[in-house]
């Protein structure tokens, strides 16, 4: 089984499959070339980007990613604040440092290639790397493909034939489940709720205070992710020219609180969605869940119905718990990548983990948490992702704060009935998945179709 801190990983924006997978795989090569000799004899290194990586790597920030990747960062620990400048020095430089104090010839601009002509068979976002010696004969080369939501993988992974669709992560838990109807069965015949059947599988992998520690690690940046974008105004990077407005609308709701509390609902998620999003636009340190793209509706949630309360502590945990369980299912039979699956991969999961989580923390039975989950996918299917001039940002951005109020409507009707609704969770999974294969690529992250070429870029 995977583990739900798989899926909620601290990186930085502005995308988890164009941003913190190509760092992760450019570390990755850099790492195995340390392993032997090759390191020592590295004179060149050539990135070739495929796929979706290459129509919207520009927008992703792809180049950026790779060159932070290649410095040997990593996205949970690197400064994004700094980011700009550490990429910058190799854009002027032409050199990339190395481990020792050495460095070789690296000119992003000639280096890192688009090859916009190369779809990869196994996965849209594929990245190949070569390292050459100083005469020019090759060392090493290997392939990836990120995944989404930073998951990366090899090829060899990836033409592996799995049992049951189970992403084989090599740990044994007490309670694991390769679909809904069975977690479900395991909540019925150990009377326990999904977060706790998750919290006994976390707490076989590590420690429990190591768990507990994880989860309100990922809640601080959540909530600090939405505490920053409140207060940064200005335009967002790109030739959009993209105006925050999350921190006007916070002003606008911190003068007159309760003016109209019931229609300012909207308003209070709708500006904590779009602050996370703002943020990660701008390549601001955010937390994938399960994407970067989809990063602010679960923080939105959260922030809203669980972060003030008394039991704060134990009401976050359970969401988080809950919502990850459920982000579970569809990594290990779907997929989680706008580039496989479109925008109902990425805005449509997040929505619908996040329904599972607040039916949680209302104290809704592990069916109704399926319910709401299933529920905040149905009304997400066939959703594309056209990302306007490849950046994250139209529709992006709105999307999410719309995702939030889904997922609490989504939430709320669940927990008006008790039986299990006449779609599935599992069904409706399986529905996402079929839908995003026959979805054409012009609407999966490529910007070839969609808003993304009947919008005119500014």
């Amino acid at each position: 089984m995977l583990s739900v801190l798989d899926l909620f990983r601290v990186g930085i924006g502005p995308s988890s499959s164009h941003t913190v997978g190509p760092i992760r795989i450019a570390n990755r090569f850099i790492s195995i070339l340390g392993d032997g000799d090759a390191l020592a004899k590295l004179a060149r290194i050539e990135v070739e980007l495929q796929g979706s990586l290459a129509l919207t790597g520009v927008g992703h920030a792809t180049p950026k990613a790779v060159v932070l990747g290649l410095l040997g960062l990593e996205p949970e620990t690197l400064d994004p604040d700094m980011a700009d400048s550490q990429v910058a020095d190799v854009y002027v430089g032409k050199r990339l440092p190395l481990a020792g104090g050495r460095s070789v010839d690296f000119d992003p601009e000639a280096d890192i290639v688009f090859a916009y002509h190369v779809l990869p068979d196994l996965h849209p976002n594929g990245m190949k790397l070569s390292a050459f010696d100083a005469e020019g004969n090759l060392l090493r080369e290997e392939t990836y493909y990120s995944t989404g939501g930073g998951f990366i993988a090899t090829a060899k992974q990836l033409r592996t034939p799995l049992a049951d669709d189970i992403v084989q992560a090599g740990r044994a838990v007490p309670y694991p489940f390769a679909s809904a109807a069975e977690l479900l069965s395991i909540c019925a015949d150990k009377g326990m709720a999904i977060h706790e059947v998750i919290l006994a599988n976390e707490d076989a992998v590590r420690p429990p205070a190591e768990t507990e520690a994880a989860l309100d690690r990922i809640v601080e940046v959540m909530l600090g992710c939405i505490q920053r974008g409140l207060g940064r105004e200005g335009v967002l990077p790109g030739g959009l020219k993209v105006r925050r407005r999350a921190p006007a609308l916070w002003q606008k709701l911190q003068a007159s609180p309760q003016s109209n509390e019931r229609e300012q609902l909207f308003d209070w998620l709708n500006v904590y969605a779009m602050a996370v999003n703002e943020e990660n636009a701008s390549g601001g340190q955010v937390v994938t869940a399960p994407t970067n793209g989809a990063a602010g509706i679960i923080p939105s949630v959260i922030k809203h119905y669980c972060a003030d309360a008394e039991d704060s502590t134990e009401r976050l945990r359970k969401f988080l718990l809950a919502a990850g369980g459920v982000g579970l299912l569809y990594k290990q039979r779907a997929s989680i990548s706008g580039a496989e699956m479109g925008c109902q991969g990425e805005v449509g999961v997040a929505c619908s983990m996040a329904a599972a989580g607040l039916a949680a923390v209302w104290g809704g039975t592990a069916q109704q948490c399926a319910n709401a989950a299933e529920i905040g996918m149905e009304h997400n299917l066939g959703l594309t992702c056209d990302p306007v001039g490849g950046l994250v940002q139209i529709p992006c951005i709105e999307r999410n704060a719309i995702g939030a109020v889904k997922a609490v409507n989504a939430a709320r009707l669940a927990l008006h009935s008790v039986e299990q609704t006449k779609v599935s969770l599992d069904q409706v999974i399986e529905t996402m998945r079929q839908t995003g294969l026959d979805m054409s690529s012009k609407y999966k992250e490529t910007s070839q179709g969609g808003l993304a070429v009947n919008v005119i870029e500014c």
